[in-house]
C-alpha cells in the first residue's frame, strides 16, 4: 500500500474514534468548551512532543514554516480550527453520534468538490462516482421521512464544508513540517474557542474531563491532523479527503458499541452506500504521460526519480533531508497522484 494511503487511513481512524468519545463528554461539557479543549489538547500535546524532540537533540528533517506561509496558516486555523469544530459540537448536541459519524463523510465530498472546482485538482469519473455514492448514503441517513430539516445534521454538514476548505488550504502548506502545522493550529484554535466559551458563560469542567478531552484531542485532532498533512503531501486534497471518509465508519461502529445506539435499516443502507463510494476511491488508478515544469521549493525528500539535483556544501547530510532545491523540466509516464510534484493540468478526466 502506498505510504500516502496508509497515512490518510491512520488519520481517519484516529479522528473517527474521537467522535463518539466527544459525544459522551457533551453530556456535561458545552459544545464551544469542548471544541476548545479538544484543540488545546492537540496543540499542547504536540508542543510537548516538539520540546521533547529538541531536548533529546533529535534533528528534524522537515522544512519549517516560512513567513510567506502565514496567511495560509491563518486561513486554516479559522476555517478548520474554529468554525468547523464549533459547528460539529453543536451538531453532535442535536443528533445521535452514529448518524453524525456517517454524515462526516461529507468532509471528503466537500474536499473533493473544492479541490476540483476551486483549485483545479484532477478528479476522474471513478472518484466522482464514489462521491455520488457517499452523497446518496448521507441523504438516506439524514432523511427524516418528510420535508422537514434535521438541524443537527445540517450543522454537521456545514462543519464538513468548513473542513473541506481547510483541507484544500492546508494542501498549500503540506511541504512544511506537519507537526509544526498541527501544533500551531491546535494552540491557536483551542485558545480562541476556549476564550469564546468562557465569554459566553460556560463553566470550566473538572480535571478528569479536561484530561479526557485533552487526550482525545491529542490523538483525534493533533496526531490525526499531522498524518493528514503528510497524506496531502503524497496524494493531494481530493484523494486524501476520499480516504479520510473511513473516519465516519469507525465512529459509527464505536457509537453502536459505546452508546448502545440501535443499528437501524437506514443506518445500514447508508453505510453500504458509503462503503461502495470508499471502495471506488481506494481502487482508483491514474497514469498518463505528464510534464513536470521547472520548480524550486523546500520539503523533506530522498533522491528518487523526481529528485536528481546537485548539492552545495550547505546541504544537510544523509537522507531523507530537507533543503531548498530546483527541479528541472521532465516528461515521463507512471502511476501517480496529485502530490506536491504532480499538480499538473489535465485535458479531461478519465
Amino acid at each position: 500500500m502506498p505510504i500516502g494511503i496508509l497515512l490518510a487511513l491512520l488519520s481517519a481512524a484516529l479522528f473517527g474514534a474521537s467522535t463518539p468519545v466527544a459525544k459522551i463528554m457533551l453530556g456535561s461539557v458545552g459544545p464551544w468548551m469542548m471544541a476548545g479543549l479538544l484543540y488545546l489538547g492537540a496543540g499542547i500535546g504536540l508542543a510537548a512532543v516538539h520540546l521533547l524532540r529538541n531536548a533529546l537533540g533529535l534533528p528534524s528533517v522537515e522544512a519549517p514554516l516560512r513567513r510567506a506561509d502565514a496567511p495560509w496558516l491563518a486561513s486554516v486555523i479559522v476555517s478548520g480550527g474554529i468554525v468547523g469544530p464549533v459547528l460539529l459540537m453543536f451538531g453532535l448536541a442535536q443528533t445521535d453520534a452514529a448518524g453524525a459519524s456517517l454524515l462526516l463523510n461529507f468532509e471528503g465530498l466537500a474536499t473533493m468538490a473544492i479541490a476540483w472546482l476551486a483549485f483545479r485538482e484532477n478528479v476522474d469519473r471513478r472518484l466522482l462516482l464514489g462521491a455520488f455514492a457517499i452523497l446518496a448514503g448521507a441523504a438516506v441517513l439524514s432523511w427524516c421521512g418528510s420535508a422537514s430539516l434535521d438541524w443537527g445534521a445540517l450543522l454537521v454538514v456545514a462543519a464538513c464544508v468548513s473542513w473541506g476548505m481547510d483541507n484544500n488550504l492546508t494542501r498549500r502548506l503540506s511541504s512544511a513540517d506537519p507537526l509544526q502545522i498541527a501544533m500551531l493550529k491546535g494552540l491557536a484554535a483551542g485558545t480562541v474557542n476556549l476564550t469564546l466559551a468562557l465569554i459566553q458563560g460556560a463553566a470550566f469542567p473538572g480535571a478528569g474531563m479536561v484530561l479526557t478531552a485533552g487526550i482525545t484531542g491529542f490523538f483525534g485532532y493533533g496526531v490525526s491532523l499531522a498524518l493528514f498533512v503528510l497524506g496531502l503531501r503524497h496524494l493531494g486534497a481530493a484523494r486524501t479527503g476520499a480516504y479520510f471518509s473511513l473516519a465516519p465508519f469507525i465512529g459509527a461502529l464505536l457509537s453502536l458499541a459505546l452508546l448502545d445506539e440501535p443499528l437501524t435499516f437506514r443506518l445500514a443502507a447508508a453505510g453500504g452506500l458509503m462503503a461502495l463510494g470508499l471502495w471506488l476511491h481506494l481502487t482508483d488508478r491514474h497514469e498518463h504521460q505528464h510534464l513536470h515544469e521547472a520548480i524550486e521549493h523546500e520539503h523533506r525528500h530522498t533522491h528518487d526519480e523526481h529528485h536528481r539535483h546537485a548539492h552545495g556544501p550547505e546541504a544537510p547530510p544523509g537522507e531523507p533531508h530537507s533543503h531548498r532545491h530546483r527541479h528541472a523540466p521532465l516528461v515521463h509516464r507512471h502511476p501517480h497522484y496529485p502530490d506536491i510534484h504532480h499538480r499538473h493540468r489535465h485535458e479531461h478526466a478519465r
